[in-house]
């Protein structure tokens, strides 16, 4: 790694933004930001319910890029909030597509870390000849092993001050299955039981995803309209196991041969445990492996940021 680690880019406001009605009720909240017409971009946030945000678009250089951003269903600016109806990964699997032929992009960059890594990996896998380059950073391939750690047994035994929290709104005989009786509440029909539920299910994943706790990052979380929408839709998501077969996304991973690319990982990530990277690592070898020491999940801890500048950089022409 470089001596001097690489940091955002300046502040940058979107040239043009707005809202694309994809169907079924949805309408998705897009922005694109850089330079128009240079390299094609695409950004995918984490979750399943979280939303892009002013950092996201300094992850590439604006001279460079032309990037486009956008709020998933159901989540951010994107309506109807928190709808869980017509969601799934496939559902946006298809709306980067309505995007990528939006931007006039024949092809192009697919950035995405966490949930962002599974759909741009479900992404890349369905549509290869529309990838130029593939980045991904906290591996989250969805399988059972994954989940179970998360939200199950594993994490708990890291964080057991937190795991008591978030298990403390489910009675003890519902504990088996925590994912379940999560979804019961998050689709309550009193909106009480809901936000509750909610606000606990989103600030667990907020305080374990950054190696030292950062009240910056975990704080949002427990915003009431956020954490709504964000643990509705990433519940709804994992109880259906993302509507992908066991094991989907490593195994079809020799359809991204030829892509180039570029895995990062932190060494202690909590949601999203390190042999799933090296699985993906050992499936696609051509793409730049990194596991970054120090680090945990989010892309703002600085050795994981300075590599995923590294590669929208590279990717550029840069290095």
């Amino acid at each position: 790694m470089s001596e001097t680690l690489r940091t955002l880019y300046p502040e940058i406001e979107p040239y043009a933004s707005g809202h694309l009605d994809v169907g079924d009720g949805h309408s998705i909240y897009w922005e694109r930001v850089g330079t128009p017409g240079a390299k094609p971009a695409v950004f995918l946030h984490g979750g399943p319910g979280g939303t892009i945000g002013p950092n996201h678009r300094r992850l590439f250089d604006p001279a460079l890029y032309d990037v486009t951003l956008f709020d998933q269903r159901g989540c951010g600016k994107s309506t109807p909030h928190a709808e869980l109806e017509a969601n799934t990964t496939w559902h946006l699997v298809a709306d980067i597509e309505r995007l990528r032929e939006m931007a006039g992009a024949e092809k192009w960059l697919v950035f995405g870390g966490s949930w962002g890594s599974t759909l741009a990996l479900a992404y890349a896998e369905k549509y290869p000849e529309r990838v130029s380059e593939l980045v991904v950073r906290g591996i989250y391939t969805l399988t059972k092993g994954e989940l179970d750690w998360y939200y199950q047994f594993g994490v708990s035994e890291m964080f057991p001050d937190k795991w008591e929290r978030f298990i403390a709104p489910i009675p003890p005989e519902e504990r088996h299955e925590m994912m379940h009786a999560y979804h019961r509440r998050l689709t309550s029909d009193d909106k009480a039981t809901r936000i509750a539920a909610a606000k606990a299910w989103s600030l667990w994943e907020g305080e374990t995803i950054t190696l030292l706790p950062e009240p910056a990052t975990s704080d949002p979380f427990a915003e009431e309209e956020y954490a709504h929408a964000f643990a509705r839709i990433e519940n709804h998501f994992f109880v259906n196991a993302g509507w992908l077969e066991e094991g989907q996304l490593l195994r079809d991973a020799h359809k991204l041969k030829g892509i180039p690319g570029l895995i990062v990982h932190g060494r202690y990530d909590m949601p999203c445990p390190a042999k799933y990277a090296w699985g993906l690592h050992k499936a696609w070898p051509e793409a730049e492996f990194y596991i970054v020491e120090g680090a945990g999940h989010a892309y703002s801890e600085p050795g994981i940021l300075d590599r995923l500048i590294y590669a929208t950089d590279k990717f550029a022409g840069k290095q």
